[in-house]
């Protein structure tokens, strides 16, 4: 059954392929892999060089990788040793946050889309908004993406307004 849980540098080859899924289905692998990559990305295919990554992606808790981002909470979501989708939790709202990003942003890979894989995963992050004190997620999606609006509506979305591109949804993270 997939999970949530911490990157762990052991699911290097199937998170890799998922990269390369990104790349081959056309789309943009930032949305996986995320901004300022850096170093990482140049030796991410060296075991040492994928577990430095994954240490980086897991101290963002408390050390985000630029300046003017928020600490964050990265999750994959895996079954077995196969990586589905990632899930980011921001641990507090900037201006541009608010209008744009929101709390929580979340992606998966093409071979697995059109299974509720990005509605469970979403389901599973909201405990742990809720353990970082966030009583009301904030979720985004392009107006557009017609796929991310439904989950985010399966899961309790709130719609709240449109700004520009994007469309602007609450989540209660609990009781």
């Amino acid at each position: 059954m997939p999970e949530l849980t911490l990157p762990d540098a052991r699911f290097q080859a199937s998170y890799l392929d998922a990269v390369r899924e990104f790349t081959e289905a056309g789309l943009n692998p930032l949305v996986l892999v995320g901004e300022e990559t850096g170093p990482y990305e140049k030796s991410w295919r060296e075991p040492g060089g994928f577990a430095a990554y994954v240490d980086m992606l897991r101290a963002e808790t408390e050390r985000p990788r630029r300046p003017d981002w928020v600490p964050m909470t990265n999750f994959w979501y895996v079954e077995g040793d196969s990586f589905l989708g990632k899930l980011s939790i921001r641990h507090r709202l900037t201006p541009f946050l608010l209008d744009y990003g929101g709390h929580i942003g979340y992606a998966i890979r093409p071979g697995a889309w059109r299974r509720g894989h990005a509605t469970a995963m979403l389901r599973d992050a909201l405990p742990h908004c809720r353990r970082l004190g966030i009583e009301r997620a904030l979720l985004t999606c392009d107006t557009t993406n017609t796929a991310s609006r439904k989950v985010i509506e399966a899961n309790g979305g709130e719609f709240e307004d449109r700004r520009g591109v994007k469309l602007r949804y609450w989540i209660r993270t609990g009781n």
